[in-house]
């Protein structure tokens, strides 16, 4: 079950999209670059050989040969056409917050494919949208719904959530304990002065303290103010695996919230992490589609790895130790009590991933990023907890945890309800590869899916869930962010040991009408956007 939103645009490009689509064809408006004779996948329907035209930011026609000429053609002969990818889960906040140019092209995303990204995931989202659309403030003369004009050049387009962990953090800090009515107050006007201004809905990392201190009160709260202004709740669960209230738990949870605030779930990076929950993706399944069926909207996605990412805190240490902040834990280390409980859960936690040597160190301290934890704790001639715990004393630290089985990814990647994610992260393959290894490894190698379906889930399918409705597919009027990969060479190249290169494969990238790759090099184009979501009508001020 879909819901679709309109999105914050020009009026004049509404008023050009209109035109497109009651008599616009390339021939009658000309076009700045026809794609042609690839194999075109709409984004939502069969196949067909043909072409794509595109003037301005605007595809002008979808068909079998665009007529009339153009400045450009690009020859697709033998090459896969495609709406540009749209990644719902990302941790690019930090390079498209970056004063360097370079880094806001995010170039790991584009030579995939991806051409939107939604960032503020797992509770990390700025209330402060302006800071984060990088615009001037609100009130910009001729802006539809007053969102002010980016200052900035991207080379993606994004959307953001307001994220629960940066709403607690500001009005309460890393304590653990619950609001106060004043608080609770202060923390629902900042979710509605957020969906205000632009974002897409209230993200949660229940899982990660301090918002692991967070309980139902609380998050309903929060929830029902963003689902007055219309957006989703985007949850990684309280639980993935079985720390606290387990899978199913966690997942009953995630539903309850949604039922109590009358508000969408989205489930993030859908998973079975860990040795006691392996093989329940089919019980998940169940139980999602069967809230499905009781009319509630639940969608989720997933990144194609085996390995999930955190930091190595978040994977062992137990969330009491945590209370107060990094410096609380630090100081916990020093107590041997309080020790002499810690070992016993952290001894838990590492048992449930897999044990050290399914823990590889990502990021952290000199002569420890590469290696496994057991490693590093036979290097060191000490226990894999104590090595824990000598890191951690010294920086926190980036961990891909060796922790799922591939037949419960393959079981999620099947639901139609299940779209493609990476949840980049640096020091971790996902980052720069994550479209390209669901291609290549689920869609070539294993056939899990078919091409129509990968391509569909990774771009209409998104934009519905979260109501883009001119984009994720290829359609005349609709924005112009257009892919083309050669179908025998589209590939990651990045892995758990090299996680920074580039995917292979990608020929021509078009974001917003701008070739941002051509011919498989990267042009410099910074044509991306950022995309404030229009709140509810009559919803706001």
């Amino acid at each position: 079950m879909m819901r679709r939103t309109r999105w914050t645009i020009s009026t004049a490009a509404v008023v050009l999209a209109a035109a497109f689509t009651s008599s616009g064809t390339a021939q009658d408006v000309g076009a700045d670059i026809v794609i042609r004779g690839g194999t075109v996948y709409p984004g939502d329907a069969a196949p067909f050989r043909g072409d794509v035209a595109i003037k301005g930011d605007r595809i002008v026609y979808v068909g079998p040969q665009a007529p009339g000429p153009a400045k450009r053609v690009i020859d697709a002969t033998g090459l896969v056409v495609a709406p540009g990818f749209i990644d719902p889960h990302t941790h690019v906040d930090n390079a498209l917050a970056s004063s360097d140019p370079a880094a806001r092209l995010v170039l790991p995303f584009l030579t995939q494919g991806v051409t939107t990204a939604f960032l503020g995931v797992d509770g990390s989202g700025d209330p402060d949208m302006d800071k984060t659309f990088g615009r001037a403030k609100i009130g910009a003369e001729g802006m539809m719904d007053g969102f002010g004009q980016s200052t900035r050049d991207y080379g993606i387009n994004f959307a953001t959530y307001v994220g629960l962990g940066a709403v607690r953090l500001k009005v309460i800090g890393p304590a653990d304990r619950a609001p106060t009515a004043a608080e609770t107050a202060k923390m629902t006007a900042l979710v509605s002065d957020a969906m205000c201004a632009g974002a897409l809905g209230l993200s949660t990392g229940l899982f990660y303290a301090p918002q692991s201190f967070a309980r139902r009160p609380e998050v309903v709260a929060l929830a029902k103010a963003a689902a007055a202004k219309g957006g989703v709740y985007d949850s990684h669960i309280r639980d993935e695996s079985s720390y606290t209230i387990g899978l199913k738990g966690a997942i009953d949870e995630a539903l309850a919230f949604g039922r109590e605030a009358g508000i969408p779930v989205h489930i993030a990076h859908i998973k079975a992490l860990g040795v006691d929950v392996h093989g329940q993706a089919g019980a998940i399944i169940a139980q999602i589609e069967a809230a499905q069926k009781a009319g509630q909207i639940v969608h989720a996605d997933q990144y194609p790895w085996s390995a999930s990412g955190t930091g190595l805190s978040a994977a062992l240490m137990p969330r009491w130790a945590q209370d107060g902040g990094r410096a609380a834990m630090l100081k916990r280390f020093d107590e041997p009590a309080t020790m002499a409980k810690m070992r016993a859960e952290i001894a838990d936690n590492l048992r449930r991933r897999g044990g050290p040597s399914a823990l590889l160190i990502t990021s952290g301290p000199s002569g420890a990023e590469g290696k496994t934890l057991e490693a590093i704790a036979k290097d060191a001639g000490v226990d894999p907890i104590d090595a824990a715990i000598d890191i951690l004393k010294q920086r926190e630290a980036g961990v891909a945890s060796f922790n799922q089985s591939e037949a419960d990814i393959a079981a999620f990647i099947r639901r139609p309800w299940v779209v493609t994610s990476s949840d980049a992260s640096q020091g971790h393959p996902r980052y720069y590869a994550s479209f390209a290894r669901k291609y290549a490894l689920y869609v070539k190698d294993k056939k899990v899916i078919d091409l129509q379906t990968f391509i569909d889930r990774s771009t209409s399918t998104t934009a519905d869930m979260f109501g883009l409705s001119e984009r994720g597919r290829l359609e005349r009027g609709a924005f112009a962010d257009v892919i083309a990969f050669d179908p025998n060479r589209f590939g990651p190249r990045a892995d758990y040991t090299h996680p920074t290169m580039l995917s292979t494969g990608m020929r021509f990238v078009v974001v917003n009408g701008q070739l941002a790759i051509e011919e498989g090099e990267v042009t410099g184009a910074a044509a991306g956007r950022p995309l404030p979501r229009t709140p509810k009508p009559g919803s706001c001020p």
